[in-house]
């Protein structure tokens, strides 16, 4: 790789031209990293419910030709200016909601939506120059989070990567930099259930079960899932629950159900599927708790990321 530093790299990438169209993987060319950058070789990417989201731009601010992708791991290429804690071969991660460590936000208890490099889906080019690093002969192709991996190279700011330990498999660990650790820190950091506590997950799909996976590290005893597909409680279970509920085998609201279940309400309710409907029932199915509604919400920051019910 440190034959490629400094220079332009060819590559193959999916290109979202327009939206709701066909991806088309074609060969793309990646600048070098400005200061502050770093250019990643990425190894495996996964596709989250927002990339397909952004891609149909249904009630989105069209941005497009864009090269979408923001859930991956893979290997630093290459480094820019300014650039001391991240090296050529480092295993990394990289992450759409960076901190700059620097900033109130950063530096707060309470929040880490950095002012620098908080989530924008808007923003379509790097901060430090306001440049795309892609383009197809002389065209621009634009950013997607700060991260586009749907490409085989790709350049992000380097408070945008995480470093991770080499020997982490990289196929596995690249649900790390968004679906996992969104349910699960939700769960861990700002629902925190108390042991012993009951806990309610609405939706089970991948980040409703890494918020299963923290109820159940943070010591809850009763870990009831909710979904209208009976058969993820199989695998719900690997993740922490303990009990399942199909709001569409009982006659009565699953709020009341759970109400029944709990002797009056569950202590912390998580809500994982976007949907409106269960965001009402997760309001209003406990005591004195706390419910996260990942999708509304974002760490905080209003964002548009609803009807995500397929997750």
């Amino acid at each position: 790789m440190a034959s490629t530093a400094g220079k332009v790299i060819k590559c193959r990438a999916a290109v979202a031209w327009e939206a709701g169209k066909p991806l088309v993987v074609q060969e793309v060319e990646v600048a070098p990293p400005q200061a502050m950058e770093v250019r990643l070789k990425i190894l495996y990417t996964s596709l989250c419910h927002t990339d397909v989201y952004f891609w149909e731009a249904k009630g989105q601010t069209p941005v497009f030709p864009r090269i979408l992708g923001h859930e991956a791991a893979g290997i630093v290429e290459s480094v820019g200016e300014g650039v001391t804690e991240l090296a050529p071969g480092d295993h990394v991660l990289p992450v759409f909601t960076g901190e700059c460590k620097e900033c109130a936000h950063c530096k707060s208890e309470e929040s880490n939506m950095c002012e620098l490099l908080r989530i924008n889906p808007d923003r379509k080019v790097m901060i430090g120059d306001g440049q795309a690093r892609f383009s197809v002969n002389g065209q621009p192709i634009y950013h997607f989070l700060g991260t586009s991996t749907f490409s085989e190279y790709t350049v992000v700011h380097s408070s945008c990567v995480a470093k991770i330990n080499p020997e982490a498999p990289l196929d596995k660990v690249c649900v790390l930099s968004c679906g996992f650790c969104t349910g699960f820190g939700a769960t861990v950091n700002v629902a925190k259930p108390k042991k012993g506590s009951t806990v309610a997950i609405f939706g089970l799909g991948a980040v409703g079960l890494a918020a299963a996976e923290g109820a159940r590290v943070a010591g809850a005893s009763r870990i009831i899932g909710v979904d209208l597909n009976s058969n993820r409680f199989e695998t719900a279970k690997k993740f922490g629950c303990t009990e399942f509920v199909n709001p569409l085998e009982h006659t009565k609201p699953v709020q009341e159900v759970l109400a029944e279940m709990t002797n009056g309400g569950v202590d912390r309710a998580v809500e994982c599927t976007g949907n409106i409907n269960a965001m009402i029932q997760a309001f209003t199915t406990g005591n004195c708790f706390k419910c996260i509604e990942l999708f509304g919400c974002y760490r905080g920051q209003l964002h548009p990321f609803v009807d995500a019910t397929d997750l």
